[in-house]
């Protein structure tokens, strides 16, 4: 192992962040902070056509929330910046330059016209696409001294030379040897026609002079392995330790996509998912601690994160189990950790709210056990604050009853049920008794309507959620007692009255 971890977190500027790209931020992190390492981060923006500054914001903005501090990095700098790569163009430059005079690279013109006719006659052949090697024994000097030839442009390219025959072997921590034969890979472009490098020769010279000491990247980079191996092996580079992470897919082991939930981690944000949450279940996308333990703090990953326990076969994004991570993570808050948290949700998500921090207090409780996402609480507590209303089916929803939930749900016209009145009788009932209570207390709200429900010969979950609608407007809140403690004896009875109104 190298005297000094170091690790890379290498993103693209050209979207938004997506869950495998930060997964791969992640295991870096971790493997450089279990080993009191470095752990830095380089932008790739070689790409300057779709170069979005906007993306490359997110990208630190993302790091930045999960906690993924920089050792160095475009934000923080370092002794081995610049840490754009668009800085660093000489450095490719002279690499280029050096491959051509050893005979490892050439020049390249071929027009854009000739490369499609040539795609076009080996799918004619239904030979596998490549180049044809047609400038690589031409001779344009070390600079690109250009020639006319049929065919060609002004505007050149460095294309490595491969090595026609035998294979090439690489070595990766997780899969190991992987031999490639080298007749399958054709000579690729390393340097662009705008001056400006490949991944593959800026990945590989910026690696070696950032002294990185392992990649840490997607499964969909290993196809690219061989061809960096051999960039390593011309420029007389020692290679670093390759950890290509297992893909990613969904539910159904298809490959990732919005259809299965993957969003942005800040779509994620934007929901109420929490970042301490979010880093436990993106750890277990594909490394393990044991084969039963599931919630791990971040100290214990810092503490537990190998990169032997990284498997090889695909893991499952399924968001169910994200949401579960979260809903744990909410439930094992502090009163005060989760009334900060979610005030502060509120504040980004410019919730509209008036709860005093003693209200607050009263509601967390209410709400907390039952979360899963931070944006879901407004909808159940929105009740305390405002005047509510329902159409009288919902009455019934909140009974059981399936024809008033389904109509509910598809947004269909139904009449009210016959046993209207029976309903309304009980509304009034209960009205009355509640009116008689001393205390306004929750053992004394249900006691109280216990006896109700026995004299009136109906069920609990008939008139309790006959009352939960007429409370809270919904079939779904918190707990209903202590929802109407917190309302208030006056706002409880005047809606009571209301449903009956509505009943009338």
């Amino acid at each position: 192992m190298p005297s000094k971890i170091r690790t890379r977190y290498a993103p693209s500027p050209t979207g938004i962040p997506h869950i495998g790209n930060i997964r791969s931020a992640l295991f870096a992190w971790l493997y450089a902070r279990h080993n009191n390492g470095d752990f830095i981060v380089r932008i790739e923006d070689t790409d300057q056509a779709r170069y979005d500054a906007d993306a490359e914001r997110a990208i630190i903005d993302s790091l930045n929330w999960l906690g993924l501090n920089q050792d160095e990095g475009p934000d923080v700098g370092g002794q081995y910046g610049p840490y754009h790569q668009s800085k660093r163009l000489d450095l490719y430059s002279e690499a280029a330059i050096q491959l051509v005079k050893d005979g490892r690279a050439y020049y390249c013109y071929c027009s854009s016209e000739r490369l499609g006719e040539v795609r076009k006659a080996q799918q004619a052949r239904k030979e596998p696409p490549g180049y044809d090697n047609h400038c690589r024994d031409m001779d344009f000097g070390a600079n690109g001294d250009f020639t006319q030839f049929e065919g060609s442009t002004k505007n050149g390219v460095i294309r490595f030379k491969m090595p026609l025959e035998g294979v090439t072997t690489a070595h990766d921590i997780i899969r190991g040897e992987i031999a490639w034969e080298n007749q399958l890979l054709d000579d690729f472009v390393m340097v662009k026609s705008d001056g400006f490098p490949t991944y593959h020769l800026a990945s590989v010279v910026d690696d070696h002079a950032m002294e990185i000491s392992h990649v840490l990247r997607g499964d969909e980079w290993l196809a690219s392995l061989p061809r960096h191996w051999q960039i390593y092996n011309a420029l007389e580079y020692e290679k670093p330790i390759f950890v290509h992470l297992p893909i990613i897919l969904g539910t159904d082991k298809s490959k990732l996509s919005k259809r299965h939930g993957a969003a942005s981690v800040f779509e994620y944000k934007d929901q109420g998912f929490l970042a301490e949450a979010m880093i436990n279940f993106l750890a277990l996308l594909g490394w393990s601690l044991d084969d039963r333990t599931e919630l791990i703090s971040l100290p214990e990953l810092i503490e537990s994160f190998t990169i032997e326990r990284i498997g090889s076969s695909p893991a499952i994004f399924n968001v169910d189990k994200l949401e579960w991570f979260n809903g744990m993570y909410i439930r094992n808050l502090s009163n005060g950790d989760f009334i900060e948290k979610l005030s502060s949700f509120w504040q980004t998500d410019q919730t509209p709210n008036s709860f005093s921090s003693s209200h607050l207090e009263a509601i967390a409780p209410l709400v907390q056990e039952r979360t899963k996402k931070l944006n879901e609480v407004w909808n159940q507590i929105s009740f305390l604050e405002g005047d509510i209303e329902y159409p009288p089916i919902r009455l019934w929803s909140g009974m059981g009853d399936k024809k008033a939930q389904r109509a509910e749900r598809d947004g269909t016209h139904i009449e009210i049920p016959e046993n209207a009145p029976e309903v309304r009788n009980w509304l009034s009932v209960s009205l009355n008794t509640l009116e008689q209570l001393n205390e306004w207390e929750d053992e004394a709200m249900e006691e109280s309507l216990q006896i109700v429900i026995s004299n009136l010969g109906t069920k609990p979950r008939q008139l309790f959620g006959a009352l939960r609608v007429a409370i809270t407007g919904g079939v779904v809140s918190p707990p209903l007692f202590p929802s109407m403690k917190i309302l208030g004896r006056e706002k409880s009875l005047q809606r009571i009255s209301q449903a009956i109104a509505l009943l009338d």
